[in-house]
């Protein structure tokens, strides 16, 4: 994909990544490092509109430079994908008073922005009920009550958090709204980080709501499935350059073995960097030509074939490494394989995405 202006330099950035992927993997202590790290590099600018302060590149390359980081850490990228995301919802809101208030320190890294619309997206694909409610107190202004169990880059320091929320006082057929709810609202409480197995620096916890007030200034949008509709195919796309950049770190790791190990997996490799390279092309053609928008099923197709990408490339590192990379302290190997485990996971998890494909084509069939 072609790139529109100056992309930062990360090379900075890319030595902190690499003498702490370990530790922001497996231990907490980093987790209010990863954010200003990454701001000073200047990646959340990336595919940010000039005039916004942004680079001016496209969604594209924000969907690069997340793949980019997370061939150095996944805990890294996991992290810029819910602060990109959120950005991108500032973007593409409608409330041009969000963008003013907020959008200076969120590309710098300074405010944490924490995409609490999983549980949107799976309402938007009926997998689950909204878990969030708002009742109006009029004037523009709503109470809003709810818990969700977990989200990514609720920094303690700071941080604004996007949800979904049901208008439950109102007629039932009122679309639910997407609030962004700021961590000193009164009534906001964040629980300690949950106890991951992995990605332990990635500042991952629960967020509740109780009688927080809050107008329209902070409303996203008014029209939640409709909105989120749009703004979904950028939610999966920089998701998926997380499975992008571990699985090119797990074949580079592949081509630095020995000359015998090569190529007793060469063809295997050979196929699977191909495969990476036409699900690439595809996920960012798809993205910035507005194909996913009206066609969802294509998307979440690429998302589970990126994923069985990784399961396969970090298990031919696993096979070219041997009893090496069993070893702590040995390239990244273990760690990789943790971060692996983690890619079918995350929301929307492969076993939610081939149920919703399973649906879409009982639907065609009918």
């Amino acid at each position: 994909m072609t790139t529109q202006g100056a992309q930062p330099d990360t090379t900075e950035l890319e030595a902190w990544l690499d003498a702490n992927a370990e530790a922001i993997d497996a231990h907490q202590e980093l987790a209010s490092e990863i954010l200003p790290q990454l701001g000073r590099a200047g990646v959340f600018r990336i595919g940010v509109p000039a005039h916004l302060g942004g680079s001016g590149a496209t969604i594209a390359d924000a969907i690069e430079a997340v793949a980019h980081v997370a061939e150095h850490s996944l805990a890294a990228a996991f992290v810029f994908w819910g602060q990109r995301t959120f950005i991108e919802y500032v973007l593409q809101s409608p409330n041009e008073t969000l963008r003013t208030r907020w959008i200076d320190a969120l590309i710098s890294g300074e405010l944490a922005g924490a995409t609490g619309l999983s549980n949107a997206m799976k309402y938007l694909s009926n997998i689950e009920p909204l878990q969030m409610k708002a009742r109006s107190l009029g004037n523009s202004q709503w109470t809003l009550e709810g818990a969700l169990p977990w989200i990514t880059n609720l920094r303690p320091q700071a941080f604004v958090a996007a949800a979904a929320f049901d208008h439950a006082s109102l007629e039932s057929n009122t679309p639910p709204s997407i609030f962004a709810i700021p961590h000193n609202a009164k009534g906001v409480t964040r629980s300690e980080d949950l106890d991951l197995i992995a990605l332990r620096a990635s500042n991952t916890a629960a967020l509740r709501v109780e009688g927080t007030v809050l107008d329209e200034t902070y409303r996203i949008t008014a029209d939640a499935p409709t909105w989120l509709a749009q703004v979904r195919p950028s939610f999966l796309g920089l998701q998926c350059g997380m499975s992008i950049g571990l699985a090119r770190r797990c074949l580079a790791a592949v081509s630095e073995t020995g000359p015998a190990s090569r190529a007793a997996v060469a063809d295997e490799a050979q196929h699977l960097a191909r495969d990476l390279d036409d699900l690439t092309h595809r996920l960012k053609d798809g993205v910035l030509k507005g194909i996913f928008v009206t066609a969802p099923a294509a998307l979440f197709e690429i998302r589970i074939a990126l994923a069985g990408v990784v399961e396969a490339a970090v298990g031919l590192e696993v096979q070219v490494t041997s009893g090496r990379g069993y070893l702590r302290g040995q390239g990244g190997t273990a760690r990789r394989m943790r971060e692996a485990a983690f890619v079918p996971i995350v929301t929307p998890s492969l076993v939610q995405l081939k149920n919703q494909l399973a649906m879409h084509r009982k639907a065609q069939a009918a």
